[in-house]
């Protein structure tokens, strides 16, 4: 399979399993263990809300970009540069965009409205994450194009672009440029690219094997049958010494 239709393939797996291929379970059969899952920043917390949950799970490109106030001594980069690093990067893309603003205006910072999301969806966006908010959630709401965001406000001051495909780090989350983003209404995870097939082969492979799980569990009769179906899963295993 290509790349893209390995994308495509994960539209259709919810954000959880991923995590638990990408690390949640370590020493578990499908998982790649490829963070520590506590140390390293590897999934968003729970500060960010899903604009949109009836889209379903989405996964692209990380394009990166950190936004703060105007500095009088820095020459201002703008949201062309963004484009251009979207339209470079493979596609489809996700716009993981870092707010640095001062903590008196961080909830009042409604940006990337109707404007910006058009314009990224021209170059091949199809969602973003953000750890501040943003506006225009009812004229983005027709464009197919997901938000997680801390929120929403109606307006904002000036602001610029600081830094362009930069390392952020969103709401528990860090991304470099070009690494793997999955996101769906429960948060969203990154993992590095090259682990693409990886991830999508365990993730199938895992969401079979849970869907025969769950489905014996919903005809059990009793905690024997409970255990019977359970045994070997981390939630019955014995704790190790």
């Amino acid at each position: 399979m290509t790349d893209l239709e390995l994308l495509e393939e994960l539209k259709t797996i919810d954000t959880p399993t991923i995590t638990n291929v990408v690390a949640t379970y370590p020493g578990e059969e499908f998982c790649l263990e490829i963070y520590n899952p506590w140390t390293e920043n590897w999934y968003t917390n729970n500060s960010l809300s899903c604009w949109y949950p009836e889209l379903g799970p989405m996964a692209g490109y990380a394009v990166t970009c950190t936004y703060g106030l105007p500095d009088p001594t820095f020459k201002a980069l703008s949201l062309m540069e963004v484009l251009e690093a979207m339209d470079a990067l493979g596609k489809p893309s996700i716009f993981c965009f870092q707010q640095k603003f001062p903590a008196e205006i961080a909830d009042k910072v409604g940006l990337s409205g109707g404007n910006m999301t058009s314009a990224m969806r021209a170059c091949g966006a199809i969602g973003a994450v953000s750890n501040g908010p943003s506006r225009d959630i009812h004229e983005i709401r027709p464009m197919n194009f997901q938000y997680l965001t801390r929120g929403i406000c109606a307006g904002h001051g000036q602001q610029e672009v600081h830094a362009v495909q930069v390392p952020v780090s969103i709401s528990g989350m860090d991304v470099a440029p070009g690494e793997i983003i999955h996101l769906d209404e429960n948060g969203a995870v990154k993992f590095p690219a090259n682990r693409l097939e990886e991830v999508v082969t365990n993730a199938k492979a895992l969401l079979a094997k849970e869907e025969d799980r769950v489905g014996r569990l919903l005809k059990a009769n009793g905690l024997a049958e409970v255990k019977s179906i359970m045994s070997g899963h981390q939630y019955v295993a014995e704790p190790q010494k």
